[in-house]
């Protein structure tokens, strides 16, 4: 089993970059998520109230964050700054210290995006010094991970296979394959039999050196109908209503991929085409 991509959302529900290397930290892939959009009392944003945050892009530079939109000049930003702000931001009923962005990133992206249930909005970072710790209530005894601004778990590890057999089931009702990049995953992987990750304990790179905990079956949400290249909901309701009829859990909801923290490793790289090796639970 080999790692076929390796993708970081440096602005959560912007645009990705696919990364050949990527270094591993505990919050997640280096620089994976460590910005979000905000309302004006400090909410996340998402492409969920969103869906045409998807058009815009992304890049890094080695001082630079860049975004990009068709109907706008560039915006950049330097990756370290000492005079921003510090604010108190909010992802689900997580509050997290920020540093804001300034008000030339706020009419950018209101500017493009235009204007939330009356709303600006604004660019945060995420605090140096602050720890946003992972739900517990997977985690094995002893575990303390921490993430940045993704939903819940610092990494999301997905399935060549599984989204494959997705696609098959689309295929038979007629509709459209969908792509890897609607359910935004960190490091997908080649080589398994469809959703063989959910009974996987942990993936552990050849030489050892690294090993990621599978810790919870990822529940996805309306973001996997958007089409991430034209920011809009061409065919409602799918592929979430597909990964709904396949789910074979108890539990309802779609699930694609699996929740996942960093056992060891800190600091080593993974690169694409790296052999993992599955330990199952």
């Amino acid at each position: 089993m080999r790692i076929s991509q390796l993708n970081i959302y440096p602005v959560k529900s912007l645009q990705g970059i696919a990364l050949e290397t990527a270094r591993l930290t505990e919050a997640g892939l280096a620089l994976d998520r460590n910005w979000m959009l905000v309302d004006d009392i400090g909410r996340f944003v998402t492409q969920r109230e969103l869906p045409a945050m998807a058009r815009i892009a992304v890049s890094l530079d080695a001082e630079s964050l860049v975004l990009t939109h068709p109907d706008a000049s560039p915006l950049r930003m330097p990756l370290v700054r000492d005079d921003s702000p510090c604010l108190t931001a909010y992802v689900w009923e997580d509050r997290c210290e920020v540093l804001d962005e300034g008000p030339a990133a706020a009419r950018w992206l209101t500017g493009v995006l235009g204007a939330l249930r009356g709303s600006g909005l604004r660019l945060v970072r995420l605090a140096p010094e602050h720890r946003r710790r992972v739900e517990p209530h997977f985690l094995r005894q002893g575990e303390r991970p921490h993430t940045a601004f993704a939903d819940g778990y610092p990494f999301l590890v997905a399935s060549e296979a599984s989204l494959g057999e997705l696609n098959r089931r689309l295929d038979a009702k007629g509709l459209g394959p969908v792509p890897m990049s609607r359910f935004r995953p960190n490091i997908v992987i080649d080589g398994e039999t469809p959703f063989a990750e959910d009974g996987w304990e942990a993936l552990v790179s050849a030489d050892g050196t690294s090993r990621l905990g599978l810790r919870k079956p990822c529940q996805r949400c309306k973001i996997t109908t958007v089409d991430q290249h034209f920011g809009e909901i061409r065919e409602p309701g799918e592929p979430l209503r597909t990964l709904v009829e396949m789910n074979p859990r108890v539990s309802r909801g779609g699930f694609f991929g699996q929740n996942a923290i960093l056992l060891d490793g800190e600091g080593e790289a993974l690169s694409v085409g790296d052999r993992l090796e599955e330990v199952s639970g």
